[in-house]
């Protein structure tokens, strides 16, 4: 591994940290599973496809609540603490913090859901009633397969919730304006767009047609409908195009890099050229020095190492390093 894929692994583990020592986010996880698991176990657990159902509206809520949680903060409390500062200052690109911390978080957030939403499946055959062979017959009970493809859509659709957010926590350097721009973002995201949406279709600024595409543009709207025509299969979803399906997908993946890129492009720029001579600089006086050690006899002159260590602090005096960070739990 490079020495950029060494510096990614470290911020990952970082914050798997951050996440594993925060009892908030424990509490989260734990109120979220609980949540999903009560709803599921209260619906009418006559079938998978039934399930899904009964899941989709509560997920298009409950995702962006528990994403906002665990990323709201994720850039912005490293920024309150001063330890962006500290990390800018080392050979650590801003994509691979920003990458880093994205990984992290979403190992976190995207095991929770697809953990939660495959143990609340299980309820179908252990809690409900016998498959009414009449629904069956007309398709209407569908198999584990359905649900499986709901589950996976919901943990997209968390990834990319979770990139916004973390977006949000880039570009938000206060506390109260990260708090403030995550509501906003949980409510422009659940609500905000479809809204617009609906308001353009009643005003006949855009029609039905070009209204199937233009729902890509709202994640919430994106998630929806590949959901309806990939799991539950309704007739509505049944007449979509092809291409109406691939503009969901297309449009949850733009979300989701446009988001990072804009972390990236917002978190700090790249460090100057001089710094990286530097490092070039003590590279080559450990050679030069290794040299010297050989021909003792033979005058030298002071290494660049040397140079720097007399004009910069020395390396004693400095906090760890990307590769020696150790979490530590946010409050």
């Amino acid at each position: 591994m490079n020495g950029e894929t060494d510096d990614l692994f470290a911020v990952v583990e970082r914050e798997l940290t951050i996440v594993s020592r925060t009892p908030a986010y424990i509490a989260t996880a734990v109120g979220f599973a609980a949540v999903v698991w009560w709803l599921a176990f209260a619906s009418s657990l006559t079938g998978y496809v039934p399930l899904v159902a009964d899941l989709l509206t509560p997920v298009e809520v409950l995702v962006p609540l528990l994403a906002v949680a665990f990323g709201y903060r994720a850039i912005q409390a490293d920024a309150a603490s001063k330890e962006l500062d500290v990390l800018r200052t080392y050979p650590l690109r801003p994509r691979t913090y920003v990458v880093g911390v994205f990984v992290g978080r979403a190992t976190a957030v995207l095991s929770l859901v697809f953990a939660t939403l495959l143990v609340a499946g299980l309820f179908v055959p252990l809690f409900g009633p016998p498959a009414n062979p009449v629904i069956a017959s007309h398709g209407g009970d569908g198999p584990f397969g359905a649900y499986l493809r709901f589950v996976l859509l919901a943990t997209l659709y968390a990834a990319v919730v979770l990139a916004v957010v973390v977006a949000v926590s880039a570009v938000a350097t206060q506390g109260r304006t990260a708090i403030a721009a995550a509501v906003g973002v949980f409510v422009v995201l659940t609500v905000g767009l479809d809204l617009g949406l609906v308001g353009a279709l009643s005003t006949g600024l855009v029609g039905p047609d070009a209204l199937r595409y233009l729902l890509a543009l709202s994640p919430n709207s994106a998630f929806r409908g590949l959901t309806l025509a990939l799991s539950v299969r309704t007739v509505e979803a049944a007449t979509l195009p092809l291409s109406a399906v691939l503009a969901n997908l297309v449009g949850l993946s733009l979300w989701l890099v446009a988001s990072l890129v804009l972390a990236t492009v917002t978190v700090w720029s790249d460090p100057p050229t001089e710094r990286w001579r530097v490092v070039e600089t003590l590279d080559d006086a450990g050679g030069s020095t290794a040299r010297s050690a050989e021909t003792p006899d033979e005058p030298s002159e002071p290494t660049a190492a040397e140079s720097v260590d007399s004009s910069t602090d020395s390396s004693e005096d400095r906090p760890p390093g990307p590769s020696g960070a150790e979490g530590s739990p946010e409050n």
